[in-house]
């Protein structure tokens, strides 16, 4: 019985976060184009400037570029994490759960540290309204990966 509830728990858990890690790429993709359409760009007569950053984001502020490139490669590996979590619900076994919970885990600290690029942006303030919901879902994101990952393993310690 409560091997079943853990088992709905871990799938609600899942589709969450995978629309969520959907919706942080999509965020981020077009963060990611804005920036390489409307970057800095410099001829071959010009310097670069004194404080320069090759993560130079034309919006938001000095954490931008951080805080964008490590949401996306969180999004990724999260939706990576999705797709073998659905392997470990389907299956529901001993064998399918160190795969499930290594990527699950590996995803987690990639959203830890993107949220805390987050946290250091909104410290600085000038942000734009995607930006700041792509910093509210990593946010999420780092309780529910986290809440993830004991179900799974929540559920792994009840079969014993």
């Amino acid at each position: 019985m409560a091997n079943e509830q853990m088992k709905s728990i871990a799938m609600l858990l899942l589709v969450l976060n995978f629309c969520m890690y959907a919706i942080v790429l999509g965020i981020g993709g077009w963060a990611m184009n804005k920036a390489i359409d409307n970057g800095f760009i410099i001829g071959p007569e010009l310097k670069l400037p004194a404080h320069f950053s090759p993560l130079f984001f034309p919006m938001g502020n000095a954490s931008t570029g951080f805080f964008v490139t490590f949401a996306l490669l969180a999004g990724v590996v999260g939706a990576a994490s999705a797709i073998a979590g659905i392997n470990h619900i389907r299956s529901w076994t001993a064998d399918s759960l160190p795969s499930a919970a290594s990527v699950a885990t590996m995803a987690w600290t990639l959203t830890l540290l993107s949220m805390g690029f987050a946290c250091k942006e909104i410290e600085l303030h000038i942000r734009n309204a995607r930006l700041r919901t792509m910093e509210a879902f990593l946010i999420i994101l780092s309780a529910t990966q986290l809440f993830y990952i004991a179900a799974i393993h929540g559920a792994a310690s009840n079969r014993r």
